[in-house]
């Protein structure tokens, strides 16, 4: 049975038929944290080979075009989205701040380390629609993924905002790695109740770097802890539904059942490319921040181009397009497909652990058709604000 309920959305198709747009901007490429899935890497990871893909290693690390040129292309658009972004966004609150007094917007959203919130001014701060905040878990993860106290600043912060008034959502932003008890963390902050946390995402650490690959380290967790425990995620995320009458947002579950229920396919889930864009410090554009240097996708800058000269721009290409779950997963990250850094059979390794999330979730179908059919939950529970800087698909 699938349902078909429109929900006002705050972003409106535009009268031209444009759809809302999203734009990173990438404020600095500093960062305060040295984290090990990032910095540790990316230190072991030079002389990568990227396929003969062309390279520029001479983007500023700061800003470098005016704030008039962002505001005449952004202002291109009937209704676009900013998410700041980084390396550490909030080394540049100025700029930040010069951004939202010059160029105003419905939705302006942020993807931070955490360590900086306090420092914004509470009618900046309150501005925000969407907070996403870079925690592993508790505080033993995230200090050993991110450095000692980084776990305790965050929840500081977190409280403190909330005391200044901010009501939007606030979204604990996880990477696991090989290792991690996934279960037990995703639960750790949905429970506890000093978190002010209103949603979870989580990305797998694969696939960025090439030299982190270990076979045997990545194949033994994934099938015995990570995706059993997926599972049992998926299990207990229904069970809340049928005891609480409530959806909790954990975003790779929501994405993946919305579309489930509505028998509808999806592209690229992150909106990479074809609805989401990246705005160097140069002012050229990617498809995603990830994607930053990477001369053969530079799509553009913000002086020549128009918006809508950007939709669809770029996709992903086999072997996702013939994969049996690309209707749903709608082939995970751009980059990923784009480098192949683990080369095949790392990459169809990761795309097991998507295969395993997708069946969990087609498995519970059912129970949760039957709860909407009882009125428990409502199909609208499900809807969420799409191409949030949540990937969907970990």
């Amino acid at each position: 049975m699938a349902y078909n309920v429109q929900k006002p959305f705050k972003i409106l198709i535009s009268a031209n038929n444009s759809p809302p747009m999203f734009y990173y901007i990438t404020l600095t490429t500093e960062c305060d944290l040295k984290c090990t899935y990032c910095y540790g890497k990316a230190c072991q990871d030079f002389g990568s080979d990227f396929k003969d893909l062309r390279i520029d290693y001479d983007i500023p690390t700061s800003i470098r075009y005016d704030v008039e040129s962002l505001k005449a292309f952004i202002e291109k658009d009937p209704h676009p989205t900013i998410i700041f972004y980084g390396g550490e966004p909030l080394l540049s609150i100025e700029k930040i701040e010069e951004i939202m007094d010059r160029i105003q917007l419905e939705n302006y959203m942020i993807q931070t380390n955490g360590l900086h919130l306090e420092d914004i001014e509470p009618r900046y701060l309150n501005r925000l629609h969407t907070i996403l905040v870079s925690i592993d878990g508790d505080e033993r993860q995230t200090d050993r993924n991110r450095g000692p106290g980084t776990y305790k600043r965050i929840m500081q912060n977190l409280k403190k905002i909330r005391k200044n008034g901010f009501k939007g959502e606030i979204i604990a932003r996880m990477t696991v790695s090989v290792g991690t008890d996934i279960e037990e963390q995703v639960k750790h902050l949905l429970y506890n109740r000093d978190h002010p946390f209103t949603s979870i995402h989580w990305q797998l650490d694969a696939q960025f770097w090439e030299k982190d690959y270990d076979e045997y380290l990545f194949e033994k967790w994934t099938s015995q802890n990570y995706s059993p425990q997926i599972r049992n995620l998926v299990e207990f995320w229904v069970e809340h539904m049928e005891k609480h009458g409530e959806v909790l947002k954990i975003y790779p579950f929501l994405g993946v059942m919305e579309s489930l229920l509505k028998a509808m396919p999806s592209k690229l889930r992150c909106g990479a490319g074809w609805i989401e864009f990246n705005i160097q410090t140069d002012g050229v554009i990617t498809p995603c921040p990830v994607m930053s240097g990477m001369k053969d996708f530079y799509l553009g800058n913000i002086y020549d181009s128009d918006p809508t000269d950007l939709i669809d721009a770029v996709s992903v290409t086999d072997p996702c397009l013939h994969c049996e779950i690309f209707y749903l997963c709608g082939g995970r990250c751009l980059y990923a497909n784009v480098t192949k850094l683990w080369r095949e059979k790392g990459f169809q390794s990761v795309c097991n652990t998507v295969r395993k999330l997708i069946y969990s979730l087609k498995r519970s179908l059912p129970e949760i058709q039957s709860l909407i059919r009882k009125g428990i939950v409502s199909i609208e529970d499900f809807y969420y604000m799409k191409y949030n800087s949540c990937e969907i698909i970990p």
